[in-house]
């Protein structure tokens, strides 16, 4: 038996742009099923909110999404979450820094660091903060 875990994130409202954003940087397929696909609008305005999406790219990224709808709380908190970007290959993680970077606002600049070779933060246009990185093999 095997699991694996695919980060889930929160948002009010714009779930969608977000499937979007992170199609065009990461490829693979997205999935959006909206309040009215589920036959759960509870307020009209916001029918084509997300209830669950997500993206699944052919080199392994997976993310999932929500709006969380009115009627919950929601408080995204303050650096409450990272998503990780690991790679081996310092040239595919250089060309998703690249994508991933449009409208967003860097933390810390793609490049070498002690503890990899190449090493960024950033926060994306929905609050979200990413950490894209080459892995350093490591004795077992």
């Amino acid at each position: 038996m095997s699991i694996a875990t695919t980060t889930h994130l929160n948002f009010r409202g714009d779930a969608r742009a977000a499937l979007d954003f992170y199609h065009s940087v990461f490829g693979g397929r997205t999935v959006a099923v909206t309040q009215r696909d589920a036959g759960n609008v509870q307020h009209p305005d916001e029918a084509e909110w997300v209830m669950w999406g997500e993206v699944v790219g052919d080199n392994g990224f997976h993310v999932m999404a929500y709006d969380v709808p009115s009627h919950l709380p929601y408080n995204p908190g303050e650096n409450a979450v990272f998503v990780s970007v690991r790679g081996d290959d310092p040239a595919e993680i250089t060309e998703l820094w690249g994508r991933l970077t449009v409208g967003s606002t860097v933390v810390r600049p793609l490049e070498p660091a002690r503890w990899a070779p190449l090493y960024g933060m950033l926060r994306d246009p929905f609050g979200v903060t990413w950490v894209l990185d080459v892995a350093v093999p490591h004795a077992s």
